[in-house]
Order: structure tokens, then sequence, then C-alpha cells
């Protein structure tokens, strides 16, 4: 079966690159180059695991009539990646939210975890600190934030979060325009 135009038009849709995609699926860019020229074709678990990144799942997929727009979601739709070396887990908790003007995910930092560092982008971001207290690191501008406290800022720089030591952290954290 041939599902690789469909897979390249969805991840068009969605607004992401084949390398943002593979990150999210933990797949090579490679890959997914192969799997939308219809080169390879995916184990059902691997499908599951791209559709669930693309905002669907395998019967709206295969399906030719759309199903209605989903409005509350539970912990079994959360997409979730678990960065073991900056320890830090992020769950997306709209999991279609690449089609939103907004993209919400819940951050865990362990004790002295962290974001990644990312580039400068289009948009805005906003969190709010959920547990525990976090070092937000703009440039070469550090800002501290805790429990009951929220943060704003335009990625206009490198930005990093680090996590307390002692408490480690959960941030909701939006980004408008996706980028997670």
């Amino acid at each position: 079966m041939e599902i690789g135009n469909k897979l390249k038009e969805l991840r068009i849709q969605k607004g992401l690159t084949q390398e943002e995609l593979g990150a999210r699926c933990e797949l090579s860019k490679g890959f997914i180059s192969q799997l939308e020229r219809d080169l390879t074709s995916p184990s059902i678990a691997t499908l599951m695991d791209i559709l669930q990144c693309l905002g669907t799942d395998l019967q709206e997929f295969f399906s030719e009539n759309p199903q209605e727009e989903q409005i509350v979601f539970h912990d079994t739709d959360y997409f979730e990646k678990v960065d073991e070396e900056l320890g830090n887990k992020i769950e997306w908790i709209i999991p279609n939210a690449q089609k939103n003007n907004m993209e919400p995910i819940r951050l865990t930092l362990a004790p002295g975890g962290s974001t990644y560092p990312d580039n400068p982008h289009e948009g805005e971001e906003f969190g709010y600190v959920l547990s525990g207290s976090i070092a937000i690191t703009l440039g070469k501008k550090t800002i501290r934030a805790k429990k009951g406290e929220t943060f704003y800022f335009t990625p206009n720089t490198t930005h990093y979060i680090t996590a307390n030591n002692k408490t480690g952290a959960v941030i909701l954290w939006i980004s408008s325009p996706p980028s997670f």
C-alpha cells in the first residue's frame, strides 16, 4: 500500500520538516524521507508513532470520512519523549497541536535537568511553573521562576530552561506558533 504521499501531505499540513517529525518520533530524517517516497514500509507500531506525532491515528489516517474534532484530551492521548542525558520528559498534551496556533506541552525536569538549547525562532513562549523552580536562560541573561509563577518571552535569542538541583520542576509550556 502506498502511504508516502499522504504522510508527506499531513506532515506539510502540520508545518513540520522531515527532520522535526523524525526527532519527535525518534526516527531519522532519512527514514521519514524514504517513507514519503514509498521506498520503505514502517511497522504498524512505527506508523502509529508517526501518526500520533502528526495528531491523528490509524483509523482517521485510513478513513475517507474525517472524525469530529477532539476537544478533551486524556493522558492516553499524550505523546512523550524522554531525554535521559538532559534529564527531561516532554509530553505533548494536545497531540494534534501542530495544526493550531499554539502548542502546549508539559515539561518535567529532573533535579538539575534542562532542555536542549533552542535557537532563535519566530513566535512567543509562555510557561507556568507547576512545581519546583527553574532558571530560564535567554542568551547571556538568566531569570528565575518558581512554583506558581509564569514566564513569557519572544524567542529571539538562544534559550533553554534548567531545573533547580534539589527540586526539579514541572512546567506547562506553550509555544506559538508550534515549535516543540
